[in-house]
Parts: C-alpha cells; structure tokens; sequence
C-alpha cells in the first residue's frame, strides 16, 4: 500500500500558523520527539501508525505543526481527512499498478492514466512523480506522488472531485523510476 507523508494547505508558505517559536526551533528530525503530542483517537490512531510509518519517528507531530496548524480544523479531522484520502489511493487501480511494477520501471505517463481511470478523465494531470536516486546503485526509484487538490476536504469529499478540481500540475516530474519493493535492499 501508499503511505503518506501529509497534507499540505496551500498556498505554498503558510506554514506553522500560531505555533510557538519554541516548536517552530523543535522542528527537526532530530527534535520531533519534543514537539506536542499529537491528540487521536484510538483508531485514527493505529490506522495512521500502518498508512504512515514515520511516526515512529514521530512525523505525524512535525506534519500538524507545520501544515496541520494552517488546515483550520483539529488534529482529529486533519489526519482523519487525509486518511481518508489515503484511502481511496489503496483502494483503487493506482496501487494494483505499482504492485505489478514492483522491481520494474513505471513512467510519469503510466502513473497519470492510472489516475484517470480511478478517479477521472484529468485527474493524472494532477499528479507529480518524485523520484530519488538509490547512491549504492544508481537505480532511479520512485519516491513520491504528490496530488493537487483543491476544495474543502472532509468525510464526504471524494478524491476525484477533489483532484478535479485542482489546476493541472506544469509538471508531471520524474519521467520514470522503479517501484521499489518496502524495506531495506
């Protein structure tokens, strides 16, 4: 399955809306531990702990404080909201593609298809591929999908009209990369 880095509010630079300048210095890697706990229920919870392994390194609070504290909702709706959207990426024909293409090479175009067919004639122009290169191997690898959305975002919101209603990326990104299988190689 996808798993998620976050949820990023637009536009690019509202960051750490009313947060101390305490925990703006704390944001860092090697400081997140430090930053305030982030408040779920039980299940919102374990399921964040499976579609986000990062926060065993405690991502999740690093994630609300610098993008969650701009969303204009709690911290419940924000990690619910983007589960859900989560959600509909793992359920849909776009993880059946990877999960045929693992070990293999996926181009950009390949990706953006997939995305019109699960959610929308237009919904591929949405999303950009990262890629980043393995430096013991050289490979190329697929590292990230990033969706432009836009509308309000909750439990009714479906992914495709959300996409939708985005403004097409001017770049699709990588041209192409492998899926790398999870874990270590």
């Amino acid at each position: 399955h996808f798993t998620l880095h976050g949820l990023w509010p637009q536009p690019n630079g509202n960051f750490y809306c009313q947060v101390s300048a305490g925990d703006k210095a704390s944001d860092n890697p090697a400081h997140w531990q430090d930053l305030p706990k982030v408040d779920l229920d039980a299940n919102t919870r374990a399921e964040l702990d499976q579609v986000m392994p990062g926060t065993a390194s405690k991502l999740e609070r690093h994630e609300w404080i610098k993008h969650g504290t701009c969303y204009g909702k709690s911290q419940q709706e924000y990690f619910a909201d983007a589960l859900n959207l989560m959600q509909a990426v793992n359920a849909s024909p776009v993880r059946d593609l990877f999960t045929k293409h693992i070990g293999k090479q996926l181009t950009s175009d390949q990706i953006r298809d997939a995305f019109d067919g699960a959610f929308g004639d237009g919904a591929g122009d949405r999303v950009r591929v990262s890629c980043l290169v393995d430096p013991s191997s050289g490979r190329r690898m697929i590292g990230e999908l990033t969706l432009g959305l836009s509308g309000p975002i909750g439990p009714d919101s479906t992914l495709g009209s959300l996409m939708l209603a985005a403004a097409p990326t001017t770049k699709a990104g990588c041209p192409k990369g492998t899926v790398d299988p999870s874990g270590f190689q």
